[in-house]
């Protein structure tokens, strides 16, 4: 299981320290006991287990969302692939920004695409 400090990465996903959450943030509702804090085009999803010390909030864009964890324990970021897996990650308590890997379009931003 990795462990970090500030930051830290699990695919396409970008887990970053920070000092406090930003105004206006909704709360995100867990699915079926799952924070799914990326979700996958393959449905491999990027979760943390849903408890009452872990939060996760997003202004509704698809590109990044915040986690709350409060406690002793961390929360462990889990990859929900049987193959070639991402290792997971222990979230110490904290507040994070969660971002997805991007790429710039005429259009404007979005997630990035293989």
């Amino acid at each position: 299981m990795k462990t970090f400090k500030v930051c830290a990465a699990q695919g396409d996903l970008m887990i970053r320290r920070i000092e406090k959450l930003p105004d206006e943030l909704s709360i995100v509702p867990a699915e079926n006991g799952k924070l799914i804090l990326a979700h996958s085009e393959t449905g491999h999803n990027h979760i943390v287990l849903e408890r009452p010390e872990v939060s996760q909030y997003s202004f509704g864009d698809l590109l990044r969302s915040f986690l709350v964890v409060t406690g002793d324990e961390p929360a462990l970021l889990e990859h929900e692939r049987s193959f070639d897996t991402h290792e997971t990650i222990a979230i110490p308590p904290g507040i994070y920004e969660l971002r997805r890997q991007r790429e710039h379009t005429p259009e404007g931003w979005r997630r990035a695409a293989d």
